[in-house]
């Protein structure tokens, strides 16, 4: 890549109209101005002409978002295909979704959406009047029911150890704020709340369910300004004292700012686990506390793993013994057990020990039998499978017959044991369904299919495919298609790359409406991710994030290589860590890539930091303040890549003004420099900003908007018509 010139003047970024292709007459670009900003940051002159663009309530600001949005919906509104595109991504929709249940005794917990329903609700099953009889379903928590504008969400919720009393947390708009309340499961009644300050909290009930520990960030204004979404404490709150004034805090003052906490209690309540992990890294120290010997006040811990550059969890068993899932001297993870009352590294005894080549992601316990045993679930190159160990050696003995080649997960018991575990199945052709395997007699079966019926092309086909990478690494991309077809077809590539978080194949009614209308949908298994374990996420963060991008890039190459698509054919999508994968994409080959859907992205690295919750991101991506991660940030920052003249693919940014963990300033920064910049007045750059939403949930309608947006621009710009394929 050349440098970036250094000249910054007043500029209108405006293009001339364009009616090339069929697309809708171009209007000119609303006026951006263009500060003469440029800022000395560790020895490098760092401009920044668009700063303006940070601050939302600026009357500029909404001018230019107004602007923007007229210009979205000229562009956009009139696409051809449209209309197909909203009924058949509400068709694929309808199948609705449903969770493993959760067993609390004889009542079950689980989550339902059906077809006409924005949001999915929470159901209990009552435990049956008499013996032999069925329990009784009834709703406890319909988002829909306490908020008509279907912009309240259900963020978390946990039954106490009995089933009478249920912790939930509730946000609005979109902002994730959760707030916590306790509802009486017989009667529906709240009984506490709403207590502030909860987002992301695990509830910990005790037995008994009189008082349950809990995460809560300290006030306002009891901490720095401008850290409000940070300090974080573990508190113990009783149910029916005021939590302002009575709760007690026992852990987190003094430690980082950033840090996130983790809390468990064991089931018989004797045992209580502490976790603490700066930010999002990928490490935590574990401690554990006896609560028979110390007060439920002021808990003794004792130390697990503490300063150990590794993620480890622990959960005591109902045979009293702590099972440690860990991926210390194991990336791929291993599980281990030792005594809770002396679980210090050197006790730690392998039980199921690290696989070379997948990913150990999940255990359930089934001990209701003449020889218990645990079932591991597993990723192997991103497709998911289910072994079937010895209890108290390890050994394994079998597998569950899983459905196919898919995604498992949530492999759940009953927490008093028994001889059953349900999961969930999906892939790219399947809805979400809940299976049960019956370790009494090996036997799989359907606990609960998909509430909708949905009809989905048989000749839609997943492959794997693996390809090289730069660097001569062998990477994994799952590519979707109806099987028949010829020739280069108009292609979606999908990545994220980032946080240990893998992509896995999965039920979409975006994905199926697009390779229907004879697309193809790609979805690349980037190094940052877990589908190989921590060392692949490790390969891909911090110094290491341009590996990332060539991997991504190297994607594209084999798509076009192998046939499926060809550059003016290809456009890119992502969002949040994705959107700067997306945003790296274009700015470092768009000659690469002929569209381009970038979604709540991270774009300008050099500040990413002084917003939303960014300084907790500094363990994946490295801070500007540091100047060796300052030159790994500023040398991809795509808002900082950004060259004059350059013909850059057409790009839709999508941003919610209710995103509290990605500020929509990076869109708006990158979309004002893009059209400043670009020389293709046929590939247009726009934005969708949309109000009381964020960076999470949102209702079932909101997001058939958002595909129908995405889906129409990407077929504009890279040929497909919709309704041509058979």
């Amino acid at each position: 890549m050349s440098e970036r010139s250094e000249r910054i003047d007043e500029h209108s970024a405006s293009g001339p109209s364009s009616d090339e292709g069929g697309l809708p007459s171009r209007q000119p670009y609303p006026s951006a101005r263009r500060e003469d900003l440029v800022e000395e940051i560790h020895g490098h002159r760092v401009p920044d002409p668009y700063r303006w663009l940070e601050d939302p309530h600026g009357e500029e600001t909404k001018t230019w978002l107004t602007e923007q949005d007229e210009l979205f919906h000229h562009e956009v509104d009139a696409l051809p295909g449209r209309d197909r595109l909203r009924a058949r991504i509400r068709e694929l929709l309808g199948a609705g979704t449903v969770s493993t249940p959760v067993w609390r005794g004889e009542r079950q917990f689980f989550m339902r959406r059906t077809a006409e329903q924005e949001h999915a609700v929470l159901y209990t099953v009552d435990p049956p009047a008499h013996e032999g009889e069925e329990g009784t379903e009834r709703a406890l928590i319909d988002p829909m029911a306490l908020d008509p504008t279907h912009t309240t969400t259900l963020d978390h919720w946990q039954p106490d150890k009995e089933g009478r009393l249920l912790a939930y947390q509730l946000s609005h708009g979109g902002d994730e704020e959760s707030k916590l309340y306790v509802m009486d499961i017989a009667t529906g009644e709240r009984v506490e709340g709403p207590i502030d300050r909860c987002r992301y909290t695990p509830v910990a009930w005790l037995p008994g369910g009189e008082a349950f520990y809990y995460v809560r960030r300290l006030p306002a204004d009891q901490v720095p300004a401008g850290e409000d979404q940070y300090h974080r404490r573990v508190y113990l709150h009783r149910i029916g004292t005021d939590p302002e004034t009575d709760d007690v805090m026992i852990f987190g003052a003094g430690l980082e700012k950033t840090n996130y906490y983790g809390v468990s209690v064991s089931r018989d309540g004797n045992w209580l686990t502490l976790s603490a992990s700066q930010g999002t890294a990928p490490r935590n120290d574990l401690w554990i506390a006896d609560l028979r010997t110390s007060p439920l006040e002021a808990p003794e811990l004792t130390a697990v793993q503490e300063g150990v550059d590794a993620e480890t969890g622990l959960y005591v068993g109902r045979d009293g013994r702590a099972y440690i899932f860990t991926d210390r001297d194991a990336p791929r993870s291993r599980l281990c057990v030792t005594d809770p009352a002396s679980p210090s590294h050197e006790t730690w005894r392998d039980l199921i020990p690290e696989d070379p080549e997948a990913v150990l992601s999940d255990f359930a316990i089934l001990d209701d039998l003449d020889r218990p045993v645990l079932l591991a679930g597993w990723t192997r190159h991103a497709l998911s499978e289910i072994t079937i160990h010895d209890l108290e050696t390890g050994t394994r003995i079998g597998e569950v017959p899983v459905p196919g080649l898919g995604t498992l997960g949530g492999i759940s018991e009953r927490p008093e044991g028994g001889h059953e575990a349900w999961f969930v199945y999906t892939d790219n052709t399947t809805p979400v369904s809940v299976h049960r395997f019956d370790a009494r007699t090996g036997e799989l079966s359907l606990w609960a299919s998909a509430p909708g019926a949905v009809e989905v092309p048989d000749d839609v086909e997943t492959r794997q495919v693996t390809y090289t990478s730069y660097d001569g690494t062998e990477v994994r991309m799952l590519v979707v298609a109806r099987s028949g077809g010829e020739g280069p077809r108009p292609t979606i590539l999908y990545g994220y790359g980032g946080f240990n978080i893998p992509l896995t194949p999965a039920y979409s009614a975006t994905t199926l409406a697009w390779v229907e209308a004879g697309g193809v949908y790609a979805v690349a298994n980037l190094r940052g991710g877990s589908e190989e374990g921590e060392e692949w996420h490790r390969a891909g963060m911090l110094d290491k994030k341009q590996n990332v991008f060539d991997d991504f890039h190297s994607a594209a190459e084999k798509l076009i290589a192998d046939g499926w698509t060809t550059p003016d054919r290809l456009a890119v999508s992502g969002g949040s860590n994705g959107g700067l994968l997306v945003g790296a994409a274009i700015t470092q080959r768009p000659d690469l890539y002929a569209a381009a859907v970038c979604s709540a992205p991270l774009l300008d690295m050099v500040r990413y930091e002084k917003f939303g919750l960014g300084q907790t991101w500094n363990v994946e991506y490295g801070s500007a303040d540091d100047p060796e991660q300052f030159e790994w940030l500023y040398a991809y920052s795509p808002y900082h890549r950004v060259r004059e003249g350059v013909a850059y693919p057409a790009t839709l940014f999508t941003v919610f003004e209710s995103d509290t963990r990605v500020d929509p300033l990076h869109a708006r920064k990158m979309c004002a420099a893009l059209q400043h910049a670009t020389s293709d007045a046929a590939r247009p750059i726009l934005l969708r900003n949309e109000a009381d939403v964020g960076h999470g949930s949102r209702a079932i309608s909101r997001s058939v908007d958002l595909s129908v947006d995405t889906l129409s621009f990407t077929a504009a710009h890279t040929g497909l018509v919709i309704g041509s394929a058979p």
